[in-house]
Order: structure tokens, then C-alpha cells, then sequence
């Protein structure tokens, strides 16, 4: 037997299917490893993002379905400031929408959003550093704050967990999450969700950033002007909250078909509505119409999926701000009932 046969036959005995397809090429990754003759610190780094990436799947798998958000902002913030009780407000409105919250695990506006959200419908991302950063008392001990020692496999379930974002003022860190965020969203690395910007009244820090970007990043044609749909200001939870379940009220999800984006929604759409999308949205095409159609062959693996109705196009993928505006527009169109 050939040590690929092996494998084939190992992986076949704990999973079935496509799973078993795919951990046998998981086997295949990590015997090459040896065969490479990867150094011991490659070795035990990569075994120990792969074992933090497992924990978190199998802590997170019991709430799948469940929408979530993530929560930015400071440490430092103080319990007494409006940032912290504005953050906690936020958080316990998210959970009255059926959301679940994810923050840091930290003290600040990571602590104020789970005091907000309650533990029940907290889990906590914490990173391990050489000072500070314990978690918070809201979710210490739950079985739902996840400990990491890299912040790329944090990142990492922070992106592919989430529904949708919320950034409070922060430092550093509140602007390397969000701006990779928006990163991965503008290079169609990433689905598009929201991201909301959120300070307190009279507050000016998001407003800041903007011009930044506007005077510095726009002005010289680092960014594009459709990028700024990626993103929403506010001074209002109410309003932030309005635009998180507004994305949702007819979009489920999309996925990736060779060129064809299928947009997958709770409802279809009439004929009309569908016309009217192709009348506002030719530019952003490669080719083709926008048409309505039932689930695709290759979306065999999303069976859970296959009562809804497919939005099908192929798009230009250099402006997914524009997407954005597509699915805004898939949420306001006529549904059949």
C-alpha cells in the first residue's frame, strides 16, 4: 500500500465524504512537513496555530446559525466614560436581535460589550501577552472565552465567525482589526458584512479617521471612492442596529463559482425587482445579466441552504464596494411572499 493509500484509508475511518477528501490532504500538508525537513520552531508553530484553530472550531460549532458580532475598541476605557456605557448599550440591543457578541475577552469596551451582551451570549477571543490582557469578569471562565497565542488564528475566527462589525475608539489595535477587515472585504477576500463605526455623542474620533482617509488615502487614489461604502458612522446604537438587521432582512449569504457570484436570499425577488437591479447595476457586470435562479450543482456541500433562491452574476471583482451597494439594494427590493 502506497503512503498515499494509507492516508486516503486513515482519513476515510474518521470521516466520510468530502470531510475525508480533505482531511487527507490535512495529513498529506503535515507529512510533507517532515519530509521538507521543516525546522523544530516551524514544526511547533504551525502545530499550534492548527491545534488553536481546532479548539475554536469545536467551541464555536454549538452556535452555528446563530448570527454573531464583533465588538472593537480600547482596553483603557473606563467604566465611568461614554464610550463603555454607550458599547454596553450597543451590545445588549445586539442581543435583543438575536445576535450573539464576541469581543477580546479584555477589560474596557471588550468588557463592557459582555457585561452588555451577558455571558450566555458572550464568547471572548483572548490573546495571550506578556502583560495585561486577562479576561474580563464577565466571561472569565466560560467555557466560551478561547485563549490564542497568535493573533493571526485570533484574527482569523474573528473574520470567519462573524456577521458583522462594531468599532468603538480604540488605539493600535482597533485600527488593525478594522482596517483588516476592510481590507479583506475590499479585495474579496472576505464576504462583505457590515462595519460599524460608533461614538458617543458630540464625539468627533471616527469622523477624524475619515478625513484621514478622505485628505490622505482618496485624494491621492490609494483607496477608491466606492470603498467608503464598506463602512458606516454613527453616534446612534439605534441606528447602527437598524443597518446590521437591515443587511440581513432578505440576504442570507453569497458564495464564489468560478466567476459567478451567487448571492443566496430568504426570500426571491419578483420579476420586476430583478429587472431593476439589471437597470442599476450593468456596470458593475463583466458579462451577462443579473438572473434568479435555483441553487447551483456546485453548491452541493450547502444543502442547508437549498430552500433559497440564488441571485446570479458575474461581477467586475475590482469594486466589492459596489457589491455592497448591490446587496443594500437586494435588501430594499419587492419579495415574493
Amino acid at each position: 500500500m502506497t503512503n498515499e493509500s494509507r492516508v486516503r484509508e486513515l482519513a476515510g475511518e474518521v470521516a466520510g465524504g468530502r470531510s475525508a477528501e480533505l482531511v487527507a490532504d490535512l495529513l498529506e500538508t503535515s507529512l510533507g512537513l517532515g519530509s521538507d525537513r521543516a525546522s523544530i520552531a516551524e514544526l511547533k508553530l504551525m502545530s499550534r496555530a492548527l491545534r488553536e484553530m481546532r479548539y475554536a472550531s469545536r467551541v464555536f460549532a454549538k452556535y452555528h446559525g446563530i448570527p454573531k458580532i464583533a465588538i472593537f475598541g480600547s482596553a483603557r476605557t473606563k467604566p465611568e466614560e461614554p464610550d463603555y456605557q454607550l458599547a454596553k448599550l450597543f451590545a445588549s440591543k445586539m442581543v435583543e436581535q438575536g445576535f450573539m457578541v464576541i469581543t477580546g475577552g479584555g477589560i474596557g469596551i471588550m468588557g463592557a460589550a459582555q457585561e452588555g451582551a451577558g455571558a450566555e451570549k458572550s464568547f471572548g477571543l483572548n490573546i495571550r501577552l506578556p502583560f495585561e490582557q486577562g479576561a474580563n469578569e464577565t466571561i472569565e471562565g466560560d467555557p466560551k472565552l478561547i485563549n490564542f497565542n497568535y493573533f493571526f488564528t485570533r484574527k482569523l475566527n474573528f473574520a470567519k465567525e462573524t456577521q458583522a462589525f462594531a468599532l468603538f475608539p480604540g488605539g493600535f489595535g482597533t485600527h488593525d482589526e478594522g482596517c483588516e477587515i476592510l481590507t479583506l472585504m475590499q479585495t474579496g477576500k472576505m464576504q462583505i458584512v457590515p462595519v460599524i463605526m460608533i461614538d458617543r455623542q458630540n464625539g468627533h474620533y471616527w469622523e477624524t479617521w475619515r478625513r484621514f482617509i478622505v485628505n490622505d488615502l482618496l485624494d491621492r487614489g490609494l483607496v477608491s471612492p466606492t470603498d467608503f461604502h464598506l463602512f458606516h458612522i454613527t453616534h446612534d446604537p439605534d441606528e447602527a442596529v437598524r443597518i446590521i438587521t437591515r443587511f440581513y432582512r432578505v440576504f442570507n449569504s453569497y458564495r464564489w463559482v468560478r466567476q459567478q457570484l451567487v448571492i443566496r436570499v430568504r426570500m426571491p425577488l419578483t420579476p420586476r425587482a430583478v429587472e431593476d437591479l439589471n437597470a442599476r447595476f450593468g456596470p458593475v457586470l463583466a458579462a451577462d445579466r443579473i438572473e434568479q435562479r435555483e441553487p447551483l450543482p456546485e453548491e452541493r456541500d450547502d444543502r442547508h441552504l437549498a430552500g433559497m433562491a440564488r441571485i446570479v452574476l458575474i461581477p467586475q471583482k475590482r469594486d466589492f464596494g459596489s457589491i455592497r451597494l448591490l446587496l443594500d439594494a437586494i435588501n430594499d427590493s419587492e419579495t415574493i411572499p
